[in-house]
């Protein structure tokens, strides 16, 4: 697959994910996907919402297809993501997890809970997530009453 077929990909995370979305977005650049890094920069410690907004926007808007995310649980920024009416966020920490919300929920985050997933474990839910498409039907008429 060329990288010019391949989707572009938001990336957010606080300090607890700051190495495993680096170790994220190689794997992706490798492959061949454009990557929006919108933060943070360190592992000096940070707000997660201060970055899962605009990563949030970007999806919303289009800019970027699908974003990946975390946080030290994932929690945090889960609940951040979701407050957007156009995010579908899912906190996923394996692999068959990350194929049921993108087939059934038509997930366009994947969350990962940093502290609390080996590193080829979280490459492998990552794979899983980008190359699982979304079943529809009646999948479909759940989702469209997520939004309030």
């Amino acid at each position: 697959m060329s990288s010019s077929a391949l989707p572009v990909i938001g990336m957010c995370s606080d300090h607890a994910g700051y190495e495993l979305k680096n170790i994220i977005k190689e794997m992706l650049v490798e492959k061949g996907y454009k990557v929006v890094d919108f933060g943070t920069n360190s592992e000096e410690s940070c707000d997660y919402p201060d970055y899962a907004h605009p990563c949030a926007k970007a999806v919303e808007s289009g800019e970027c297809a699908l974003g990946i995310a975390m946080c030290g649980t994932g929690n945090g920024i889960s609940m951040t993501l979701n407050k957007h009416q156009g995010i579908r966020a899912a906190l996923c920490w394996a692999p068959e997890l990350a194929k049921l919300a993108k087939e059934h929920n038509n997930a366009n985050i994947l969350v990962l809970p940093a502290r609390f997933i080996e590193t080829e474990l979280a490459l492998k839910t990552v794979e899983t997530f980008l190359n699982t498409p979304f079943e529809g039907g009646r999948h479909e008429r759940r989702i469209a009453k997520i939004p309030v």
